[in-house]
């Protein structure tokens, strides 16, 4: 009879952690959820420039949305070096706006490229946020000689 008690004691106690984990793993995901203040959502977090010919056109634009309930505010934007140069929105960006980041990336390097831009901003969801750029750079095309017969 003691290993009866003892044993269904064992698995009340089972249950009762579980459900308690549970709820706690729920009540920290609607705070998320319901958390007040801006949100930054990227339509995409890179941009492939594919392979591109040497000193074209290297701006892209990044488009993003403030998902949240407050203005959205960018204080800084980053590149991983000199070559890749981000601009940003002056202002806050009010909720439910969209807006973009361009980014600039100098098409004189031959070769393959993959930079990132770190963004920092008031955004609850991602204060600090790493987006990027890829792709190739073709040498530059040699003038071919005609010869004459």
């Amino acid at each position: 009879m003691k290993k009866i008690m003892l044993l269904s004691f064992t698995m009340l106690a089972m249950v009762t952690v579980s459900v308690a984990q549970n709820t706690t793993e729920t009540s920290a995901t609607k705070a998320i959820a319901t958390q007040d203040g801006a949100k930054i959502e990227f339509e995409t977090e890179t941009i492939d420039y594919g392979t591109i010919e040497n000193n074209s056109d290297g701006n892209r634009e990044f488009h993003f949305t403030n998902t949240g309930n407050t203005p959205l505010v960018i204080t800084n934007a980053k590149g991983s070096c000199g070559c890749t140069v981000p601009t940003v929105p002056k202002g806050a960006i009010a909720p439910g706006e969209s807006a973009v980041i361009g980014v600039k990336y100098a098409t004189n390097r031959t070769g393959a490229f993959n930079k990132s831009i770190t963004i920092t901003s008031n955004a609850v969801n991602a204060p600090t946020k790493v987006i990027n750029i890829k792709g190739t750079v073709n040498p530059p095309a040699t003038a071919t000689a005609t010869v004459e017969k």
